[in-house]
């Protein structure tokens, strides 16, 4: 009986927990609870790699929610929220950070590094396919030299 009772224990306690992280939130127009779904699907959490607010269960995104959630509730727009969180986390917490001279690696590395390795194929495929020519001759004037002086030594008289 101790068994059941404490089993049943541990269960509720366990459901307890997961309605503790759940949030809802209510909204008094559909419209400021689709902006809030967006936003938060669009805000990257400072914390985990690569997952959105509303993906991540990380307390600063629970934070985060509750923030954004109050920001739409005041009545601030997309941009202004956004602005805010940029002004308080940096640039991480957008998935497309701003075009400015700090983030020109970010936007223009994978094109310059595509464009790189492109030269770097056309000239290794240049200089092997000039190499084997040039090999070649080098050996071929060799062979006419070794031929010359073996024939020098094959045709002088023995006498």
């Amino acid at each position: 009986m101790a068994r059941i009772s404490c089993m049943a224990f541990i269960f509720f306690m366990v459901s307890l927990s997961a309605r503790a992280s759940m949030e809802i939130y209510e909204f008094e127009k559909e419209e400021s609870k689709q902006r809030y779904q967006s936003l938060i699907a669009e805000l990257r959490c400072p914390k985990c790699q690569n997952q959105n607010l509303a993906d991540s269960s990380a307390e600063i995104a629970k934070d985060l929610k509750a923030r954004v959630y109050k920001l739409v509730n005041d009545g601030k727009s997309d941009a202004e929220i956004v602005s805010y969180l940029v002004d308080r986390y940096g640039d991480f917490v957008t998935y497309r950070p701003p075009l400015r001279p700090a983030t020109w690696l970010l936007w223009f590395g994978p094109f310059a590094l595509f464009f790189l390795v492109g030269l770097f194929l056309i000239w290794r495929t240049y200089r092997v396919n000039i190499a084997p020519e040039s090999d070649a001759e080098l050996d071929r004037e060799r062979l006419e030299k070794m031929l010359s002086r073996h024939s020098e030594k094959t045709t002088t008289p023995e006498d």
